[in-house]
C-alpha cells in the first residue's frame, strides 16, 4: 500500500515506552559527557488552556527526573512569538519547542492535508488511535525529515465548533454561513477549513480574535469549547453551533536537530514528560467539554445543533473538487484511517 512517508516506519519502542509509562526502574546515571539542556517552549495559548497547563506539567516532570539537568522555560499567551512566528522559529532552531498541528505543516507537506481535513476524525478515540499509533509515527517522522521539527505525541485540543456573533440567521447548514467572516489561522489548509464550512475565511492571529469579535471586524471564530471559555470568546458572541468539524490533535514538537543531539536518557525523560502532559491535557479537555454547554447557556449563548450531514457532505465535496487540496492525498490511507473508527 502506498504510504505518505518518504521513510520506512522506524522502530520506536523507546518512544512508546517513554510515552505511556513513567518508569519504576532506577534512573540511569548522567553520563559525564552529557551537556545540560535548556528548552524554551512557546505557545499562543492562554493560561487557563489545558495545553498551557500541560506545558507546566512537562516542565515539572522533566526537571524533576533530570535533577535540573534539563531545564524548561514556558512562555504562553504569545509573549515570545506570534502563533505564526513560533512555527518558523522552531524550524530554524532559534526556538526549541512549540505546539503544532497538521494544518500548519500541510503548507510544507501537502499530503498531510489529509489529516487536517474537516471530519477526518470521528471522535476522540479515533483521533488518538490514529495519531498516537503507527500511522501517527509515520507522520511525525515525515515532518521531522521535511521541516526539521519532530512532533512527540498528539494531545487532544478538543472538538472544534463554530462560535458566532448575531449574523441575522441561525446557522444550521453550510449555506447559512454565506458571507460570514470567519477567523482562521493563516495557512492554506486552515483557510480551506473555513471555506469548507461555507464561510468567508480571513487570517488572524489568535490574540487578536477577542477584540475583532467585540468590534465586529469578524463575525465568527472556531475553536474547541474549552478554548471558547478560557479565552473568554463567549463574552463577545451569541451562538455556538455544534458542527464538530475537526477533532483537533495538537502536537508538542521539538527542533529535530536538537532532538538528534540528545542522549537516549534525555529523550526518555522528555518523553516521560510528554506522557504526563498528555494525560493531563486530554483529561482536562474531555472533562471540560462535558460541562461547558450548560455554562454557555447560563451565560446567555444559544446552542444550535446543526444539520451535520449537510456540513460533512459539503466539506467532502469541496475537498474532492479542489485539486490543490486533495490532489496529494493517499486515498488508501484515508480508507485505512476511516476503518479505525470505534
Amino acid at each position: 500500500m502506498r504510504r505518505l512517508t518518504i521513510l520506512t516506519l522506524v522502530i520506536f519502542g523507546f518512544a512508546v515506552a517513554g510515552l505511556f509509562a513513567r518508569g519504576g526502574a532506577e534512573e540511569p546515571a548522567v553520563p559525564d559527557e552529557e551537556a545540560p539542556v535548556h528548552l524554551t517552549w512557546s505557545s499562543a495559548s492562554v493560561p487557563d488552556d489545558a495545553h498551557t497547563q500541560g506545558m507546566f506539567k512537562f516542565k515539572e516532570v522533566v526537571e524533576e527526573l533530570s535533577d535540573g539537568q534539563i531545564r524548561v522555560s514556558v512562555h504562553h499567551s504569545a509573549e515570545l512569538f506570534t502563533q505564526e512566528a513560533e512555527q518558523a522559529a522552531v524550524r530554524r532552531g532559534t526556538l526549541e519547542m512549540i505546539y503544532t498541528d497538521t494544518p500548519w505543516v500541510a503548507d510544507f507537506i501537502p499530503e498531510l492535508g489529509l489529516f487536517a481535513a474537516p471530519y477526518v476524525f470521528a471522535n476522540y478515540d479515533h483521533m488518538t488511535d490514529v495519531m498516537n499509533g503507527p500511522i501517527g509515527q509515520e507522520v511525525f517522522d515525515l515532518i521531522a525529515a521535511e521541516i526539521n521539527v519532530r512532533p512527540l505525541a498528539a494531545f487532544y485540543l478538543g472538538t472544534r465548533h463554530l462560535n458566532l456573533r448575531d449574523v441575522g440567521v441561525e446557522v444550521r447548514r453550510p449555506d447559512d454561513m454565506a458571507g460570514v467572516v470567519l477567523r482562521m489561522p493563516d495557512t492554506p489548509m486552515w483557510q480551506f477549513m473555513g471555506e469548507a464550512l461555507g464561510a468567508q475565511p480571513t487570517p488572524m492571529s489568535f490574540p487578536e480574535i477577542y477584540l475583532a469579535l467585540q468590534t465586529g471586524t469578524i463575525d465568527a471564530q472556531d475553536n474547541p469549547l474549552p478554548t471558547v471559555r478560557s479565552a473568554s470568546f463567549y463574552e463577545v458572541t451569541d451562538y455556538i453551533v455544534l458542527t464538530g468539524h475537526y477533532i483537533a490533535p495538537i502536537m508538542p514538537a521539538i527542533n529535530e536537530e536538537l532532538w538528534q543531539s540528545l542522549s537516549d536518557r534525555q529523550r526518555d525523560i522528555i518523553m516521560q514528560g510528554v506522557a504526563e502532559a498528555k494525560e493531563l491535557v486530554d483529561g482536562l479537555n474531555l472533562e471540560r467539554e462535558a460541562e461547558l454547554l450548560e455554562f454557555f447557556e447560563e451565560a446567555g449563548l444559544t446552542i444550535i445543533e446543526p444539520d451535520l450531514d449537510a456540513f460533512r457532505e459539503y466539506a467532502l465535496s469541496l475537498a474532492m473538487e479542489r485539486e490543490d487540496i486533495s490532489g496529494t492525498w493517499d486515498m488508501d490511507l484515508l480508507d485505512e484511517i476511516q476503518a479505525m473508527v470505534r
